[in-house]
């Protein structure tokens, strides 16, 4: 058997291998990564449910400055849809749309990643003081060998930048709700006027207000004089 035989050989064997394996992994696969962010749910759910402020939190931008993005439908709520397309090869082209949302507690997506579709969402529930998000993305690899083993890169791939734009939301929406710290305005005391030219040193007394002369006594009244 010659050499180019046996190596056509070996790897129909691997592929057989690897077909076998892959028919054991699972047939639907998800990522999700969480963050506690110090806030009430209702005020977090608008920075999720507003496809139009994701750029604002996002890992991607951050990434890339210079990267195209796109909205679409209404601003908010079902339907609104956000597209981006990145020269960086680790952030490449994608899509997310808002598919169904419940205020405050969750909104479904539909998205893309370099042309991996699949669903994602944004679950939020109270915690302590705060809210815990959670970010999910997942997809069915159906009877697939090529999608069940790309499966099993979709935490490596994803799970990083979820962790980081969860980080830049939880960043944001805390900063958005610190209240400013404005000093309160300090006004001067006003300065007494300063005396006119010629009058320094000297000391101004108030006079009282004198008094009236008693009136005179009528004329027909007059008392007759004693010679």
């Amino acid at each position: 058997m010659g050499p180019m035989m046996r190596l056509v050989l070996g790897l129909g064997a691997l592929v057989l291998i690897l077909g076998a394996v892959a028919l054991g992994l699972p047939a639907h696969v998800t990522v999700a990564r969480a963050v506690v962010i110090n806030a009430p749910e209702y005020a977090i759910f608008p920075y999720l449910n507003t496809p139009r402020r994701y750029v604002s939190w996002s890992s991607q931008a951050a990434r890339d400055p210079n990267m195209k993005v796109t909205y679409s439908g209404p601003q908010e709520g079902k339907g609104a849809k956000i597209e981006w397309a990145s020269e960086n090869p680790s952030i490449g082209t994608g899509s997310m749309e808002v598919v169904n949302s419940e205020h405050p507690k969750s909104v479904e997506l539909t998205a893309n990643f370099n042309g991996l579709d699949g669903i994602g969402d944004f679950d939020l529930a109270p915690a302590g003081s705060g809210s815990k998000v959670t970010w999910s993305f997942g997809y069915p690899t159906g009877s697939s060998p090529l999608k069940r083993w790309k499966a099993l890169m979709l935490d490596g791939f994803i799970g990083a930048q979820y962790e980081a734009g969860l980080l830049k939301l939880k960043t944001r929406v805390e900063e958005d709700r610190r209240p400013s710290a404005r000093p309160a305005a300090v006004v001067p005391p006003q300065a007494a006027p300063a005396p006119a030219a010629g009058q320094q040193g000297q000391t101004v007394v108030k006079q009282a207000p004198t008094q009236a002369a008693p009136a005179a006594a009528p004329a027909g009244n007059a008392v007759p004089q004693r010679r």
